[in-house]
């Protein structure tokens, strides 16, 4: 069975944030830096990247995902980037109906080594604005 602890240092290393395992599962959250209100109020609770991988086999392959949180303007960019970098778009809705900007999020997913797909997400996350 392949290594998950050393699997998701590589993984958080690649994604330049600090990666944990619980239950075979890894996990990097990126905060970013979003000027977001929600009916007025300064919003800064869900402005994160959750990426994931987890049922990782014993060649390293594993099921990852990602949900990323976007403004309006960036999902053009940032979704041409995901396919250059043949990841799969799963899914895109708000959360939040009174937000300012009408932040959306994204969920993208693969089936490959982790770091394989932490590298395709890094190069993607290059377009946003912050």
């Amino acid at each position: 069975m392949a290594d998950v602890k050393s699997i998701a240092k590589k993984f958080g290393e690649i994604l330049d944030a600090e990666a944990s395992v619980e239950e075979g599962m890894g996990a990097v959250e990126k905060e970013r830096d979003l000027d977001v209100t929600v009916q007025g109020r300064p919003f800064k609770s869900e402005l994160s990247m959750e990426i994931h991988f987890e049922a990782v086999d014993e060649e390293g392959i594993a099921l990852n995902h990602a949900e990323i949180v976007l403004l309006p303007e960036e999902i053009p960019d940032f979704t041409r980037a995901l396919g250059k970098n043949d990841l799969t778009i799963s899914a895109l809705h708000n959360h939040w109906l009174f937000a300012e900007p009408s932040i959306k999020y994204l969920h993208v997913q693969s089936v490959e080594k982790p770091e394989e797909f932490a590298q395709k997400l890094a190069d993607s996350i290059k377009v946003l604005k912050a």
